[in-house]
């Protein structure tokens, strides 16, 4: 008879902490410890309870290095949250140019999500 794993209370509360930690560490821009947990077999599309992937946390908050590296690794640059809000028009909303740049390069979507990112531009009378 094979052994089933068995998952107590204090399993599910180190992983919750752990999602916690990467979402955070996305957030502040840790890029080599995230991208670290990420190549050891951590999702690269982790998402919080709003449907914000690790690379939707990282663009909103400026951290154009960790879109580069998620992007590399294959998460979804076009990936919407549960709003229907997307990474590009986070980042055009709070004008971080850098993080634009470098999901215009890995491939996003300018007319992804609601409001689009061109429509979010246009808003602010900015140019993607």
């Amino acid at each position: 008879m094979s052994e089933q794993p068995t998952t107590g209370p204090t399993d599910l509360t180190d992983l919750t902490e752990l999602a916690h930690q990467l979402l955070d560490l996305a957030r502040l821009g840790h890029v080599e410890r995230l991208l670290a947990y990420v190549d050891a077999g951590v999702p690269v599309d982790l998402t919080d309870a709003q449907g914000n992937t690790l690379l939707m946390l990282g663009a909103y908050h400026g951290h154009a290095a960790v879109v580069a590296g998620l992007a590399e690794r294959g998460a979804d640059v076009d990936a919407l949250n549960d709003r229907g809000q997307s990474p590009l028009a986070g980042a055009v909303f709070k004008d971080e140019q850098d993080v634009v740049a470098a999901l215009l390069e890995a491939g996003a979507d300018p007319e992804a999500g609601t409001p689009t990112a061109r429509e979010t531009a246009a808003m602010f009378g900015r140019t993607l």
